[in-house]
């Protein structure tokens, strides 16, 4: 069984910046990908950036160049440091596992709140 924990998120300032951390623990073998999605009211979850074990990267038009997704796969983690954070990023950030390209797992999500 997957379990996914995520932490580090919390109310910054526009233009400030926060780091997320995922830990991943249980069997994935079989790792296709790992990354962040995010829900904001009233709309849908969307991608934010994933990453894959070979180290190839796929971000969102929104966040390219503000937001950077790492991983440690020794520790099962993943990261996303944000910067430059607007306030339409506020949103409920999920982490996010893939095995076998089509067995998907999240986390509890963790609430970032970009406000003045």
């Amino acid at each position: 069984q997957v379990r996914l924990v995520e932490s580090g998120g919390g109310l910054v300032q526009p233009g400030g910046s926060l780091t997320l951390s995922c830990a991943a623990s249980g069997s994935f073998s079989s790792l296709s990908a790992m990354g962040w999605y995010r829900q904001a009211p009233g709309k849908q979850r969307e991608l934010v950036a994933t990453v894959t074990p070979g180290g190839r990267t796929n971000y969102a038009d929104s966040v390219r160049g503000r937001l950077t997704i790492s991983r440690d796969s020794a520790k099962g983690a993943v990261y996303l440091q944000m910067n430059s954070l607007k306030p339409e990023d506020t949103a409920v950030y999920y982490c996010y596992l893939q095995l076998a390209w089509k067995y998907d797992y999240w986390g509890r999500g963790t609430q970032v709140t970009v406000s003045s």
